[in-house]
């Protein structure tokens, strides 16, 4: 990556590999940024000595990098009111005036603190492709080119999941004012699709797959086509949507397609391990089976799902029928991952009314299991056949900073717990993405330049359309 220093000797003293944690490792490095061995470390010279605990990094499987603009904005409205579809037009008004030149420099700072915290890769749900008012830029990815960019400035592997978006409801009724920049038809989307996979097909470092917003945002009939498509032509690339995130969604696709929303997707298309859905909070037992028998991973994103008053989808449930999940930053309240799995298991304490549930009963340390969880669900949802630190698999590292206070005087499992239910800003030392230092000593390179440009992207959008 263009600006980082590569690696490909790195010496950890604490690291938590696919099989368990071990001492003393050599992780050696291809210069693809692939690991292609680990074994105890030796004397020869290392580029890196990691002191810290090490952990894989994290995957982030669903991001709206453009809604980085509203974080903390939409919090003064009328008490007992608000709720998600007010929410909803608020970040419309927000979309409406964007340009590629800001979309990619919004993302750059918001990619730049997702990986500054250990997410290591991102899949951007990314719907916003034409011009204000839905005219089409000459370059049809335009804006995809932009989230290149920008991933490529931060230092994270990007999976590009174009979002098919062509209605305003179940019943199929037109897209209206700001929706316009998201619509497609299936030939359009099928065009778009191609493009993104030319260009991720160019680096190690990029990904793709194919997305419906959900399935008040697409036909039937579209989405099984699209569904058969990506099968066929886009070889085993996942698909992602929306589904269940709120209640009266549930209540129309009952009224307007006569079952549930988890329940017509399993029962109406190839719904494999390919799959991931978000949300998917207002689920029945039966819908929760059909997941876990179809391994398909859910997307949860708690600071989002808190913040838009979504409900809690029921994981403890899932997990002990043998779901996986993953996390996702959506609408970039928080850019932490630490965060999100903090939030996620301290939701089901407040249900259940008892503590560490998210862990199965080998095991001992709640931190553990949940970057486990995550990292095993994100990857997967990622199209990462390879999970964690292993050989053949992406040289994604994050040490964690053993002299923050808050993690200082543990063992590497006891920091790892303090990580996500104690930990600070400062609790990221270093960050490798496929070989690649794009954080030391809890800095990144590009920051200052990224955050002045944020800045300046901020004040004109919201001069110019106050929400």
């Amino acid at each position: 990556m263009a600006g980082f220093r590569s690696v490909h000797r790195v010496r950890c003293e604490n690291i938590k590999l696919a099989d368990g944690w071990a001492q003393d490792q050599l992780v050696e490095i291809s210069s693809e940024g692939l690991i292609t061995n680990i074994g105890p470390a030796d004397e020869v010279p290392v580029d890196l000595v990691l002191r810290g605990p090490v952990v894989p990094g994290i995957p982030n499987l669903h991001s709206h990098a453009h809604q980085r603009v509203l974080a903390g904005m939409t919090e003064t409205r009328t008490p007992g009111k608000d709720d998600f579809w007010s929410w909803r037009d608020l970040m419309y008004r927000a979309n409406k005036s964007i340009t590629p030149d800001d979309l990619e420099s919004i993302a750059r700072l918001v990619f730049i603190e997702m990986v500054k915290q250990g997410y290591t890769v991102v899949a951007e749900f990314h719907y916003l492709h034409h011009a204000p008012g839905g005219e089409h830029y000459l370059q049809i990815d335009e804006m995809s080119q932009r989230l290149w960019s920008a991933a490529e400035d931060a230092g994270i592997t990007l999976v590009l999941l174009p979002v098919l978006y062509s209605y305003g409801g179940f019943d199929q009724r037109p897209l209206q004012g700001a929706q316009f920049r998201f619509s497609n038809s299936l030939e359009d989307y099928l065009r778009l699709l191609e493009k993104v996979r030319d260009f991720a097909d160019r680096r190690g470092n990029r990904g793709y797959g194919a997305a419906a917003h959900s399935l008040r945002a697409v036909a039937p009939e579209q989405l099984i086509e699209l569904e058969a498509v990506s099968h066929r032509d886009h070889s085993d690339i996942p698909f992602h949507i929306h589904v269940a995130e709120q209640m009266n969604e549930v209540e129309e696709c009952i009224a307007l397609l006569g079952t549930r929303p988890v329940e017509w997707l399993c029962e109406m298309v190839n719904v494999d391990h390919r799959w991931c859905f978000i949300h998917a909070t207002h689920v029945v037992d039966q819908e929760l089976e059909s997941m876990v028998d179809r391994d398909v991973v859910v997307g949860l994103c708690p600071t989002t799902e808190a913040n838009l008053g979504d409900g809690l989808f029921p994981v403890t449930k899932f997990l002990a029928l043998g779901g996986k999940f993953g996390i996702g930053s959506d609408s970039q309240v928080c850019s932490d991952p630490s965060r999100e799995l903090q939030l996620l298991e301290y939701g089901q304490r407040l249900v259940h009314h008892r503590r560490a549930l998210l862990m199965n009963s080998d095991e001992k340390h709640n931190g553990n299991a949940l970057v486990h969880s995550a990292v095993e669900g994100g990857s997967q949802a990622c199209g990462r056949p390879l999970i964690g630190i292993t050989v053949g698999a992406p040289a994604d590292l994050v040490e964690l900073n053993a002299d923050s206070p808050r993690l200082s005087g543990r063992t590497a499992l006891e920091a790892l717990d303090s990580w996500i239910f104690a930990g600070a800003d400062n609790s990221v030392r270093t960050v490798l993405v496929m070989g690649s230092e794009v954080v030391t000593e809890g800095r990144h390179i590009g920051e200052a330049s990224a955050t002045r440009n944020f800045l300046n992207t901020f004040k004109r959008l919201t001069d110019s359309s106050p929400l």
